[in-house]
């Protein structure tokens, strides 16, 4: 039984919390706590009715950060990238900094430079302490130097055979595509890799760097990734990693399967196919072609097209034949989606108004010139008002809707034009909504031959993903190696893997919700620390720990992740 008793010393009185046992039969304190004196007892039950505030405190990201490192490290990701690596045993190892680098452009993307600054505020310190050194430009440069080609290739292979087994991905239908991103190297670099080229973001003025991806259907998770020059045309470079897909393929299954790659029609060509459907390792393909391949199919009558069964296809038709597609036979749909067509009739309507508009301004400016309102500058000739005019009408289909017609005056040249109503029917009849696909599938249905094609909209909401400002971005790529540009890449690609997979762990657990939402949800969840000052010239700092008020939603990520084994405890 617990008791207080006083202590007199130096004229001084002391209390004490006590319990007393008998020992052998007599009466014994067994145990004490010394509670002050009566002054600092009153004191404390003072500040227990009204806490002090505390001097400072401290945030840390908590929620996303923790998220990440708890998946990788359930992976064994740094021990996978570290065994293909030769470094000594100093510092932070480069499958420590690869996963940093993943961490960060998943939550927070930033500079090496302001990384350390980053990393201090994130309970990253806590799970991986780092001195500010180790958190250098220079010391990431340094580790990044020294994971070579074939570490990354080895890492991948091994790493996509292990998420594939681990959660069962769904291998019989994969996609593949390409796409690029800006730089900021400089024009006269001697990388090979950042090259002018065609700009997927229209910035016709930078360098570009592509990068080819082929992912799972099911929550886009990458599974083969490779970086090569920005101006290297989709299907050259699709050509040159036809084998690497293969390979990857048969790491990943062990034994040949039928497999079906999609991709689009930017990647066609008649020795990629002829590759793709060749050797033990065959693919089954489903492609896109454009209208000018198969201009026998492109008056087919409206009537002739039959309706898509299935809530995800309603107003979608489609007319299926056989067609030598790339020197093969080749189930063909030709398929109509009133969805699609009416978004290009709206562009078109935009497109015939501004060009109109322009047509009617030089028409005006040639009408001035022959009044001799207009002397200045060069006497216009049909060629060179024609060179106009085509530059007008450049945008699809226009040159089809209006007829222009050119002829010399005295002074000056006549343009007259009209809209053309008949070809925009025929262009709503015939034309407009239409996608043509082709498949060596024969026995798969209209309906699961539209949808193994839509599910391209995964990759290209990985690569929309990938641009996003907030999270996941690549950009900007500030490296001007190619080795170092091949490394940013790949602990992109990392940092997309490892949302994903998180993703599909918390859908499987009943709630969905996208990438971008998971992270902001996550990252509103923080450790909190309060410090409060010293009582005394002995006394030691306090402090206290929670997280920040978290939502329902937030707990039950929480809880689904089982995250709260990681938060700080006084």
């Amino acid at each position: 039984m617990a008791s207080i008793i006083k202590k007199r010393k130096k004229n001084h009185d002391y209390y004490y919390l006590v319990e007393s046992a008998r020992v052998d039969g007599k009466p014994r304190i067994v145990h004490q706590k010394y509670l002050g004196r009566a002054e600092d007892i009153a004191q404390a039950i003072d500040e227990n009715k009204h806490p002090a505030n505390p001097d400072h405190s401290i945030v840390l990201e908590f929620g996303a950060v923790t998220a990440l490192f708890d998946l990788a490290d359930r992976l064994d990701v740094v021990n996978m990238i570290d065994q293909h690596v030769s470094k000594r045993h100093q510092g932070l190892s480069v499958g420590t900094y690869m996963l940093l680098a993943a961490i960060n452009r998943a939550v927070a993307p930033t500079s090496k430079n302001s990384f350390g600054e980053w990393f201090s505020k994130t309970m990253l310190d806590r799970f991986l302490p780092a001195k500010p050194y180790h958190l250098t430009s220079q010391r990431f440069w340094d580790n990044m130097g020294l994971l070579t080609d074939k570490a990354m290739e080895q890492f991948e292979k091994e790493f996509s055979e292990h998420i594939v087994k681990s959660y069962s991905l769904d291998t019989d239908c994969l996609i593949y595509d390409a796409t690029n991103f800006f730089t900021y190297v400089d024009t006269k670099s001697s990388s090979t890799l950042p090259q002018r080229g065609n700009s997927k973001e229209k910035r016709k003025d930078l360098k570009i760097v592509g990068l080819a991806v082929m992912v799972s259907p099911d929550f886009r998770v990458p599974l083969f990734h490779e970086t090569y020059p920005g101006n290297d045309m989709d299907a050259k470079q699709f050509s040159g990693v036809i084998d690497k897909l293969k390979s990857r393929y048969q790491s990943i299954c062990g034994k040949p399967k039928n497999i079906t790659l999609v991709f689009d029609k930017g990647n066609n060509s008649l020795d990629n196919i002829k590759r793709l459907r060749s050797g033990d390792w065959a693919f089954h393909v489903i492609g896109t072609l454009k209208r000018s391949q198969v201009k026998e199919l492109q008056d087919i009558n409206p009537d002739q097209f039959e309706p898509l069964s299935g809530e995800r296809f309603e107003g979608m038709r489609v007319y299926r034949t056989t067609y030598s597609v790339y020197n093969e036979n080749m189930t063909v749909l030709v398929t109509y989606n009133p969805l699609l067509s009416e978004g290009q009739m709206q562009g078109i309507q935009k497109n015939l108004e501004t060009c109109t508009g322009q047509l009617q301004e030089l028409q005006h400016r040639l009408l001035e010139r022959e009044a001799g309102q207009i002397r200045k500058g060069k006497k216009p000739t049909v060629s060179s008002v024609q060179k106009n005019v085509n530059k007008i009408l450049q945008k699809e289909y226009m040159k089809d809707l209006f007829d222009v017609d050119i002829t010399p005056l005295e002074h000056s040249v006549q343009l007259t034009f009209a809209f053309n109503e008949s070809q925009l029917e025929y262009l709503k009849k015939y034309v407009l909504g239409k996608t043509v696909l082709y498949t060596d599938n024969h026995d798969w249905s209209n309906e699961k031959i539209v949808a193994a094609y839509r599910s391209q909209y995964h990759i290209e909401s990985a690569f929309k993903q990938m641009k996003n400002h907030q999270h996941l971005d690549v950009r900007p790529i500030y490296h001007w190696t190619d080795q170092k540009i091949k490394v940013h890449a790949f602990y992109c690609v990392l940092a997309l893997r490892l949302c994903c997979l998180l993703n599909r762990e918390l859908h499987e657990q009943g709630i969905d919700i996208t990438v971008n939402r998971m992270l902001d949800v996550l990252a509103d969840i923080k450790q909190v620390i309060n410090v409060y000052e010293k009582k005394g010239k002995k006394g030691n700092v306090q402090k206290t720990f929670s997280l920040s008020q978290c939502t329902p939603e937030m707990k039950k990520m929480m809880e689904t992740l089982e995250l709260e084994k990681y938060q700080l405890e006084g």
